[in-house]
């Protein structure tokens, strides 16, 4: 282990596989969420704010609306190490949309790693049209090597060219079949429905009522055609104690529908 190298925080998993954690205990933290957007952005622009009161502002902050002034803040958001970016900053960032992108050229140049790497992404997360062979190219690529960590956001990004991206539809099907991470799949279904549109996807749809993301069990509430196998399912999802709240409520909703499908 080099001498940069970080123990985890936690103690669970690691101390199962043997690993060493941080001595430190774990002292629950009071909440921010009572706080206001403007005092969040306080805190996180404070010289003096620690590492893990900005990580709970940024958590407060991804709960609301997405806040345009993040932005100029973003630069100093790293690590006291210097390391890589607080956690929950990426996601702060993605939530910004089309807002952050004048500002990711800028970061990308940047002479701080963690921060160029943020803006490589958030820029290629808007991709031109001039990207879209190179993109379809990547989900071969990543097919071809059974690279089963990465094509999800392959799949986020081809998602916006829609019906241009049409070669990359044998590799999303194939992703979705055989991807061992299931948290991936509401990817690749979300960028097919994108590319060729919901012919086709009817079995799918049907199927991620029973799949363990509640991200595709809302998918297949929303579009699974409306058939008794989905009829019965919907409101077996609708009484679930053990189910969401959300997804028993859009399972409600659908049931309640006139037509069964919800617009």
């Amino acid at each position: 282990m080099s001498a940069e190298a970080e123990l985890p925080w936690h103690s669970e998993p690691w101390t199962r596989f043997g690993i060493a954690v941080q001595s430190q205990p774990l002292v629950p933290r009071p909440s921010l969420n009572g706080l206001s957007t403007a005092e969040l952005l306080r805190l996180l622009s404070g010289s003096h704010t620690g590492d893990h009161t900005k990580i709970d502002a940024l958590r407060a902050l991804n709960a609301r609306k997405p806040a345009e002034e993040l932005i100029p803040l973003v630069p100093w958001l790293g690590m006291s190490n210097g390391l890589r970016p607080l956690p929950m900053l990426g996601r702060a960032v993605r939530r910004l949309g089309t807002l952050a992108v004048p500002a990711a050229h800028g970061w990308a140049q940047a002479e701080r790693p963690w921060l160029a790497l943020l803006g490589t992404e958030i820029l290629a997360d808007r991709p031109g049209p001039e990207a879209l062979p190179g993109l379809v190219n990547e989900l071969a690529e990543q097919w071809a090597a059974q690279d089963w960590c990465g094509p999800g956001q392959t799949a986020r990004r081809l998602a916006r060219f829609g019906p241009d991206a049409a070669g990359a539809v044998p590799y999303l099907r194939r992703f979705w079949l055989h991807t061992p991470h299931s948290y991936e799949r509401t990817a690749y279904l979300q960028a097919l429905a994108a590319i060729s549109g919901d012919d086709g996807l009817e079995h799918i749809y049907t199927e991620s009522l029973w799949d363990c993301q509640k991200t595709k069990r809302l998918l297949g509430i929303t579009s699974a055609p409306t058939i008794p196998e989905t009829l019965d399912r919907l409101a077996v999802l609708r009484d679930d104690p053990m189910e969401t709240t959300e997804v028993r409520a859009a399972a409600g909703t659908r049931l309640a529908a006139p037509d069964g499908r919800l617009s």
